[in-house]
């Protein structure tokens, strides 16, 4: 069954925007990539509806990665800023990442490592063109570094982490 969705008006996107934000906050990435989707027919260069979106479908990685990496990608392209654009494309990395290693499966290491590198080299782009006083890619490559470093899973294909050695 078709429907004809009801448009939003350019004046609402600010105020269904604090909703999706708040969708997010509570769980719900369906419901806040649904709001997106209706601000961005109202006003399609909308930022913050973008932004919003990707992080919405980003937090949906879990549940269909593959529809969800695509879609996240088509809104990064859309992102008018080089800094943004570098950063929430380090997100959509670091992401992709974490929802393999929470799915468990069988040698999820070596691939969430070079997510994670990927994610990292995207946020050394953003660390290079970053607004004065904005250190944001600089937390998010930290928290990468310390995930690799801390889950002795996330090593380079063709190696591994075996337990330390005990010299006597």
């Amino acid at each position: 069954m078709e429907f004809t969705l009801k448009p939003l008006s350019l004046e609402a996107v600010p105020r269904a925007l604090a909703k999706a934000e708040r969708y997010r906050l509570l769980n719900e990435p369906g419901e806040a990539e649904s709001i997106c989707l209706d601000a961005l027919d109202a006003d399609p260069d909308n930022q913050e509806a973008l932004v919003t979106m990707l992080l919405a479908l980003t937090e949906q990685f879990d549940e269909d990665a593959t529809a969800a990496l695509t879609r996240a990608s088509a809104c990064v392209a859309r992102i008018q800023s080089e800094y943004e654009r570098a950063y929430y494309t380090g997100i959509v990395w670091e992401r992709r990442a974490k929802a393999r290693i929470k799915r468990g499966v069988p040698d999820c290491g070596p691939r969430a490592y070079e997510w994670l590198r990927e994610a990292m080299t995207w946020y050394e782009k953003a660390e290079a063109v970053r607004p004065p006083g904005n250190d944001d890619a600089l937390l998010r490559w930290n928290a990468c570094a310390r995930l690799i470093m801390r889950d002795r899973r996330l090593v380079p294909s063709g190696e591994e982490r075996g337990e330390p050695l005990l010299l006597e």
